[in-house]
């Protein structure tokens, strides 16, 4: 079945001698995986390699067979073309470790309307900002909301944070827990709308120990979820 859907470049790894192998989320039917076979030497085809840089939004013309093979592209066109994201260094630091995070999060070939708009319209938020020091952190809170997994908010005056159970409680539980100012933080954190996220300032150590959480919060929610090797460059570029 040939699709005309929008897509957002996931992942992109070699495949033999001048091909490729990209995963996308699409608009359409959630992830797909696609083979493009010669696109590293090709100089005159459609398809240029620049297409595929880590999120990346496309419109795409695939096959879709749909029986769990990798699909084909015959056309692509960028339907968001970015402006700062792959030219300025914590920007394109964010992106690749957004990529990651994506890559491991999501894994259903179905489709998702909301998580699709949400990561579009948040990556064109990142292109057209300058303090962007904290971006990544907030997406992974609002990406939490898509996936199933955000923290329930109801008893939010407790003193402790549940990982595992992602509630608020009167007291430690055996689970691995969070407290203190980490804790009062990760409060704020839930309270701030997208739009205000330089509203919080962070020293690089905070921000880091901020991230480690939500990193572990991730593993203990999603199977298979790893974490993302691109975690040692932010460090380096959010100093």
């Amino acid at each position: 079945m040939i699709v005309t859907t929008k897509a957002i470049v996931i992942s992109t790894i070699k495949y033999g001698d001048a091909g490729i192998i990209v995963k996308c989320f699409t608009a359409s039917d959630g992830i797909k995986s696609y083979l493009l076979r010669g696109i590293l030497k090709s100089k005159k085809g459609k398809l240029k390699i620049a297409y595929f840089q880590p999120l990346m939004q496309l419109e795409i013309v695939a096959n879709h067979k749909n029986k769990g093979s990798l699909e084909y592209i015959k056309e692509v066109k960028t339907v968001y073309p970015y402006t700062s994201i792959h030219t300025t260094i914590a920007k394109s630091a964010i992106v690749l470790f957004l990529s990651e995070i994506l890559n491991f999060s999501i894994q259903e070939e179905e489709k998702n309307e909301s998580l699709f708009a949400f990561i579009e319209n948040a990556l064109q938020w990142l292109d057209i900002h300058d303090e962007v020091a904290n971006f990544h952190i907030f997406f992974l809170i609002h990406l939490t909301k898509y996936l199933g997994f955000y923290p329930e908010t109801a008893h939010i005056h407790k003193n402790y944070f549940d990982l595992y159970e992602g509630q608020f409680f009167d007291e430690s539980t055996l689970n691995e827990c969070i407290s203190g100012e980490n804790l009062t933080l990760f409060k704020r954190l839930l309270g701030i709308k997208f739009d205000e996220q330089h509203t919080i300032a962070l020293s690089s150590h905070r921000r880091n120990e901020i991230l480690a959480i939500f990193i572990q919060y991730f593993k203990l929610h999603l199977q298979g979820f790893r974490q993302p090797k691109s975690m040692e460059v932010l460090h380096e570029v959010f100093k």
